[in-house]
């Protein structure tokens, strides 16, 4: 009897211990299922999320580049309108100023004198505008000689001294309308020296390394706090369009201290 009831109890308990082990099996397994559920669910919304990204980036570089292309459009209108329109009124005033000069004595002629240099000056200048807005022209000219160009305007305009240094060897950028891009932001650059820096000197230098090309521009004018100016078009404009390339952009000044900026141009390997 007694043995009876001890294999009874043993049977009892190895139920029990059979239940407690499905038990926490089932538990386990629960745990796991969560565990992979929450796994799967955060990659899923992660993805989602990077899609979002990715999608809001390629928007913003549309955009942005929708935006530059309609830029250069207008440019490249007004570019020929100044050459076309503008330059042969100079052109035809500077002649008719040279005929009129060979008639008239004295007084009157070294006026005319004055006002045909200034004529001339005038047109000299609108050529070379029409140059630096015309992306077709610039394409021809090249990356160097377009920023000569500039310097050169800017110099007539304003600088005492307009330089620009070559560092290394010249190569050609990953893409010829990459030359457009960067050189419309120095353009922006030498724009904002002209309105607002009261600087007597500007300089850039072209630094061709082995995988970038390193552009720095300064001037030596009475610069600007930066935290005023972070929203400014132009420099929400000239960062926009280093981002386009895939470069880097810094603009640092301080008053009284300049204003220099810094373009990395990566190389395609």
């Amino acid at each position: 009897m007694v043995c009876a009831v001890q294999e009874q109890e043993q049977a009892i308990n190895e139920e029990q211990i059979a239940f407690i082990a499905y038990v926490i099996f089932a538990l386990l397994l629960l745990s796991v299922m969560v565990i992979l559920f929450f796994v799967t669910f955060q990659k899923r919304k992660n993805k989602l999320l990077l899609e979002q990204v990715e999608r809001e980036k390629k928007f913003d570089e549309e955009l942005s580049r929708t935006q530059s292309e309609i830029q250069e459009q207008t440019l490249k209108h007004i570019g020929r309108e100044l050459h076309d329109n503008v330059g042969q009124l100079l052109a035809y005033a500077n002649m008719q100023l040279n005929m009129l000069g060979s008639k008239v004595t004295g007084d009157a002629q070294d006026r005319i004198a004055e006002t045909t240099q200034i004529v001339q000056d005038s047109l000299s200048e609108v050529r070379a505008l029409s140059k630096s807005l015309n992306n077709d022209v610039l394409l021809n000219m090249g990356f160097k000689e377009s920023i000569l160009n500039e310097l050169d305007r800017s110099k007539r305009l304003q600088f005492k001294s307009a330089e620009l240094k070559i560092v290394g060897d010249i190569r050609e950028l990953n893409d010829k309308k990459h030359e457009i891009i960067l050189f419309r932001i120095l353009q922006e650059f030498f724009s904002n020296s002209v309105k607002y820096s009261e600087a007597d000197m500007i300089e850039v230098v072209l630094d061709y390394k082995d995988d970038e090309l390193v552009i720095m521009a300064q001037d030596d004018g009475n610069g600007f706090d930066l935290s005023t100016a972070e929203k400014g078009s132009g420099l929400i404009n000239m960062r926009s369009r280093a981002e386009l390339l895939g470069a880097t952009f810094s603009l640092t000044s301080e008053p009284d201290k300049g204003v220099q900026l810094r373009i990395n141009y990566p190389f395609e390997n």
